[in-house]
């Protein structure tokens, strides 16, 4: 039998109970089609975050406080107050770190601001005039602070968008003063909506100098982090490196494996954040795949009810001198096409609503999000897809190969 004959047989088998057909390639359909939107969005997610992770610069590098976490259990090792004002006089020594363009300190907390009779809960976040060119900062009204604020713990804040919304409603911020644990601040300049998007959501934030934020919000000595600058993209590790040798130093430990702290590079958190985004792809699709096993049982059940339902068809063509290898190849392929059909299907819907979630995603939340097509997933149903078609047609198709013709041509 020609493979031309056998593939026009094996549709008409098909297209003769279309309806149950369909219904057979559900699960299919269904397995694809999650299996295409979680590797899209993933990746999607992924993008976003890695963007966002950049766009801070490349020569970024993070000190942060506390023993590095391993696990969950750790996360308390955050919360320190290892990193103090005389780590920053070492670190700005050229001898100690001479590749070192800027160090910015960050404190950071939350409390209750108010305007006249409206309150928010705003996010503190103190820190250098650095901070505008580290984060690409720029207000859509008022000027943003300088060293001299820096300098003389000033009462001059810069508020998200979201922080002039609550409190001024629809008025002017700019030069009005808002309150703070009972003391009045500047607004000095208003920024433009983030839309939640950025690694660092700015709409909630309050910035203002790190000196004032520690002397009369936060009440501490410490920061909660260290932004560091290289001068070029070529000299992060080995800043990076000198970093944490005089950290050391400061600290007076002699052991790495005793560090009070971790240096984090924009390298390092990327590769980071790639690989929890990756894992919990894999781990999604893994659980999507459960509905593949469930369609291609279903098949299984299905192409073992056409072999009973056919076999009088199976022993006239066994008679008219089908081979056992004709009948084999016959049902195999049936089950092949049930499958290949549901996972180009799948694959096309699911591609499409991933398209249709980005889109939502981008212009309801006002955020960067891009739809990327998963080749991978898409090459991996059409694979899985055909691949359980030989598996779960394999049984029903040997069963029908195995008939006798004398005794299919008497079943009734």
């Amino acid at each position: 039998m020609t493979y031309k004959h056998l593939l026009k047989t094996a549709l008409t088998g098909l297209s003769t109970n279309r309806s149950r057909s369909i219904l057979t390639i559900l699960g299919i359909v269904i397995g694809i089609t999650a299996i295409m939107l979680v590797v899209s969005l993933g990746a999607g997610a992924q993008n976003l975050i890695l963007g966002q992770v950049q766009g801070l610069g490349t020569n970024t590098i993070a000190v942060i406080p506390g023993r590095e976490p391993t696990g969950p259990s750790d996360v308390s090792s955050l919360y320190s107050d290892s990193l103090k004002a005389k780590d920053i006089d070492a670190l700005e020594n050229k001898a100690n770190v001479p590749n070192l363009k800027s160090i910015m300190p960050v404190v950071f907390g939350a409390e209750t601001a108010s305007y006249g009779s409206n309150t928010y809960q705003i996010n503190i976040f103190g820190a250098t005039d650095l901070m505008a060119d580290i984060f690409d900062l720029h207000p859509k009204a008022g000027e943003f602070f300088d060293q001299s604020d820096v300098v003389d713990s000033a009462d001059v804040v810069v508020i998200g968008s979201k922080v002039a919304d609550h409190l001024f409603d629809s008025s002017d911020p700019i030069g009005e003063k808002i309150k703070i644990k009972g003391r009045n601040f500047r607004v000095a300049a208003v920024l433009p909506p983030t839309g939640g998007g950025s690694l660092f959501n700015f709409d909630d934030m309050t910035l203002m100098p790190y000196t004032t934020a520690q002397n009369y919000l936060l009440g501490i000595k410490y920061f909660n982090r260290l932004i560091i600058q290289a001068n070029t993209d070529a000299e992060v590790e080995p800043t990076a490196e000198d970093v944490r040798l005089t950290l050391r130093d400061s600290h007076g430990i002699s052991d790495p494996t005793k560090d009070d702290f971790f240096v984090q590079t924009q390298a390092d958190l990327a590769n980071r954040l790639s690989t929890i985004t990756t894992a919990l792809t894999y781990f999604l699709v893994a659980v999507a795949s459960i509905a593949l096993f469930v369609g291609g049982v279903g098949i299984m059940n299905i192409m073992l009810v056409s072999v009973t339902e056919r076999t009088h068809e199976i022993g006239l063509r066994k008679s008219l001198g089908a081979t056992r290898k004709d009948i084999l190849s016959q049902f195999l392929l049936e089950a092949v096409l049930l499958t290949g059909i549901g996972g180009v299907i799948g694959i096309i819907l699911g591609s499409s609503l991933a398209f249709l979630i980005s889109l939502a995603l981008s212009y309801g939340l006002n955020i960067n999000w891009q739809f990327i097509f998963p080749w991978s997933g898409a090459i991996m149903g059409l694979v899985v897809s055909g691949a359980i078609g030989l598996i779960f047609g394999g049984y029903p198709a040997k069963q029908a190969a195995a008939k006798s013709p004398i005794e299919a041509l008497r079943y009734e």
